[in-house]
C-alpha cells in the first residue's frame, strides 16, 4: 500500500521580513496578537508597507518575542 502524501500544507513561519498587511490577511488570527503588543495601526496605510520588524521597532518592541508569539498562533 503506497502512502499518501498529506493534502494539508504546513504553514509558513512568519518572519521579521514579511509585510504586516499580507501576514493579517494570511493569517487573521494574528490581529490579536498585534492587539496585545500595542499595535493597534493594523489597518493604517504605513501598515500595508510595513514589515513585521519595521513596525515592532517603531513601537519599540522586543521583534523576537513578537514573532514568537505570532507564530504560536498561526500554529
Amino acid at each position: 500500500m503506497v502512502k499518501e502524501k498529506s493534502k494539508i500544507k504546513k504553514k509558513e513561519k512568519i518572519t521579521a521580513d514579511m509585510d504586516l498587511a499580507k501576514v493579517i490577511q494570511k493569517y487573521p488570527k494574528t490581529v490579536h496578537v498585534f492587539f496585545r503588543y500595542g499595535m493597534g495601526c493594523i489597518g493604517c496605510p504605513i501598515a500595508m508597507t510595513e514589515t513585521i520588524e519595521q513596525g515592532a521597532i517603531a513601537h519599540g518592541l522586543n521583534v523576537k518575542k513578537l514573532l514568537a508569539d505570532l507564530n504560536r498562533v498561526v500554529k
